[in-house]
């Protein structure tokens, strides 16, 4: 059979950057969990503090910690919420003016998944990006509900592979350049989880949206902010 695979449609790759099934997954073992690096996010809302995954996504919570120390994140907006499906922030000040970044991350949730990494479910925290798998930097954002469809799906070794399942659907002997190229299946590395402040995370995504600055819609008509991140641990 051949495989047919098309890029997610503009809502859902809007929703997801600009913008799992089952149980949480648990990154480390009990006495790993306390090394893991932590970061808390004073908002106008409330705290949240983020545990990260260094074990399973290294260059991207090196990244995320690299724009904390750099005070990136302090002053910026929460700019998409979307009651449903997640909250995003991290790239906008607080007049909608985009923060300039440093050159994106690699893409490592397809790589991480493979090894039983951590799915897009309640609570984790994803970072954002374009289409182009390779073009995440300082936006992330927290999964309010279970996305398995933001999930990344690991591509099994061969050259064709011998056989391929996406959504539902078995392929058999497909040429590796075109899952490479493919590039809904690299959906979006989660790198950490909510481990303090869900609460605040429920509040912000209630809160009521509209337009503002340059997006049309899913905007909190009362601003949050996140007034300073740090480092915890």
């Amino acid at each position: 059979m051949k495989l047919s695979l098309h890029p997610l449609r503009r809502r859902a790759a809007v929703m997801a950057i600009a913008l799992a099934t089952g149980a949480a997954w648990l990154p480390m073992t009990a006495g790993a969990q306390t090394t893991a690096p932590r970061v808390k996010l004073s908002t106008s809302m409330g705290d949240i503090v983020i545990e990260l995954y260094p074990d399973k996504a290294p260059k991207t919570v090196e990244n995320f910690l690299q724009y904390v120390r750099d005070k990136h994140y302090d002053g910026t907006v929460f700019h998409r919420v979307i009651s449903n499906f997640m909250v995003q922030g991290g790239g906008f000040d607080q007049s909608y003016t985009q923060k300039p970044t440093r050159p994106p991350v690699p893409h490592e949730g397809q790589a991480a998944i493979a090894q039983g990494g951590p799915r897009n479910v309640v609570g984790t925290v994803a970072m954002a990006r374009t289409n182009d798998p390779n073009s995440a930097s300082s936006q992330f954002f927290i999964n309010v509900k279970d996305n398995a469809f933001l999930d990344p799906t690991p591509i099994p070794p061969g050259d064709p592979v011998p056989q391929f399942e996406y959504r539902g659907k078995v392929y058999k002997d497909v040429p590796r350049a075109s899952l490479l190229n493919a590039g809904e299946l690299y959906g979006y590395t989660v790198f950490g989880k909510v481990v303090s402040g869900m609460d605040v995370v429920n509040k912000i995504k209630d809160t009521p949206t509209g337009a503002g600055g340059p997006f049309p819609t899913d905007v909190p008509r009362t601003p949050i902010t996140i007034l300073k991140a740090t480092l915890e641990k």
